[in-house]
């Protein structure tokens, strides 16, 4: 059997920024350091940082008055951060600047009178934190169906943002439907959806063409992870999203000569080091390790300045 691995996939530079924050803010200020929200999905790296001394709360409100609090890489809303100001906490932001670019393109387009609509995940704490930063003059759609029922105020002034980890071709989707339903809606010059998503995608796409089964290691709440999945499956090829290597069905391997391995942004590489050789022991000595073309992403982000030095 051959496993072929996607290339880039695992974490991007706005988890590992995100990452580091808590790591440093750690280190400087020593324990405990608050963190609202998961710093990012992956119960392996919250459960790597709560044993450094992190702790992860949804509510500013549960931290002591002036504790350091760390604001995760989907981003809050300006009522979070309000909420933090009034119980006096020092925060640091881990928001990923892709994230911060679509908050700040809400804020000007609601300055300029637009209201606006957001594609994306219903729930997802990134969706929260964009819709937050214009209330009342903000609706989310998730379908094209979405789009068919929406009513707004002044269709001659509406504009769109999504979500930055949704699905390539389903974003497509539903901003061609606004366009058509909508013909005056200011669509992005270039969809939000981050580079590292775009690029997990698109070497999904790529095993798709050689593997018969698609494994992407990730988080149920992740969903960059999930949209992998979806992404295999639309093009014809049996997909599964684990967690580890203990999720791993060897039935799934029956009559697969090329199984893909993949992982979401926020997956730590030796998780699927681990799928990898558990894969070798179910499939024996004939087992091949091979790698599609690599992306050299070439990204990162600074640190904020109280933690550059």
């Amino acid at each position: 059997m051959k496993i072929l691995l996607a290339n880039p996939r695992g974490f991007c530079a706005g988890v590992d920024r995100a990452i580091e924050i808590v790591e440093r803010s750690l280190e400087r200020y020593g324990t405990p350091v608050f963190v609202r929200h998961e710093i990012v999905h992956n119960d392996h790296v919250v459960a790597d940082l709560r044993e450094k001394g992190a702790v992860f709360i949804d509510d500013p409100a549960e931290a002591p008055r002036g504790a350091k609090l760390v604001f995760s890489a989907h981003g809050v809303s300006p009522a979070v951060r309000a909420a933090a100001r009034g119980q006096q906490l020092e925060t640091l932001d881990a928001t990923c600047p892709l994230v911060t670019k679509v908050h700040n393109e809400v804020v000007r387009l609601v300055e300029d009178g637009f209201e606006i609509v957001m594609v994306g995940h219903a729930g997802h704490v990134e969706v929260e934190g964009t819709m937050g930063h214009a209330p009342g003059r903000i609706y989310l759609v998730e379908t094209r169906e979405d789009v068919a029922r929406l009513s707004v105020e002044d269709p001659d002034r509406l504009a769109c943002v999504t979500q930055t980890t949704l699905s390539v071709d389903d974003t497509k989707e539903i901003l061609e439907a606004l366009g058509h339903r909508f013909p005056r809606i200011r669509l992005p010059k270039r969809d939000d959806i981050c580079y590292a998503t775009q690029n997990r995608q698109d070497a999904v796409a790529t095993l798709s063409t050689e593997a018969q089964l698609i494994l992407v290691v990730g988080a149920p709440a992740s969903s960059n992870s999930n949209r992998l999945v979806e992404v295999a499956e639309r093009r014809g090829v049996t997909s599964f999203l684990v967690q580890s290597a203990d999720d791993l069905d060897p039935a799934w391997l029956a009559g697969v000569t090329c199984v893909g391995v993949t992982a979401g942004a926020s997956t730590p590489e030796f998780l699927v080091e681990q799928l990898v050789e558990r894969l070798q022991e179910l499939a024996g000595a004939d087992t091949r390790v091979d790698s599609i073309h690599e992306i050299d992403e070439n990204m990162s982000f600074k640190l904020p300045a109280e933690l550059r030095t």
